[in-house]
């Protein structure tokens, strides 16, 4: 499973020009789940999410996680994180889980989420999403596990 977090001080996803989550203060997360993934690397994504420290502490160094400061996590679906790139000139997405392994494996990391954290928001697997985002630094991680 694949996170791409980013630390941002707002982000938003909108379907159809609805807001269908949005976060002050937090991590911005695209979310790619992968054919051999399942809840034990789902579990594992969230805990490093929760306690990675990517943070400004009260020496300026990353040292706080988002469980630190009680920021929002918006987590977002996004099979093309999936992609094998390395030939040609279009994407493969052998490597993606099918769709409904998917759209089941997200919707577990998003309730375990919304179990250990209390701020937590997700966009729609399978919508065309615009994502909107401040990115605070910029700093930006891919957490693969």
């Amino acid at each position: 499973m694949i996170g791409l977090l980013q630390r941002v001080s707002a982000a938003q996803v909108q379907v159809a020009g609805d807001s269908v989550g949005a976060i002050d203060r937090g991590l911005l997360v695209l979310v790619g789940v992968q054919r051999e993934d399942g809840e034990r690397k789902a579990d594992r994504l969230l805990e490093r999410l929760l306690d990675y420290r990517v943070f400004p502490d009260s020496e300026g160094r990353m040292g706080q996680s988002l469980r630190d400061i009680d920021g929002g996590l918006l987590l977002v679906p996004q099979f093309t994180l999936a992609a094998d790139t390395r030939k040609g000139t279009r994407a493969s997405f052998t490597g993606a889980a099918p769709p409904e392994e998917g759209r089941r494996l997200f919707a577990y990391l998003v309730e375990r989420a919304g179990c250990a954290h209390s701020q937590v928001q997700a966009g729609l697997f399978g919508a065309h999403m615009q994502v909107t985002l401040t990115n605070d630094g910029p700093v930006t991680f891919w957490l693969e596990t």
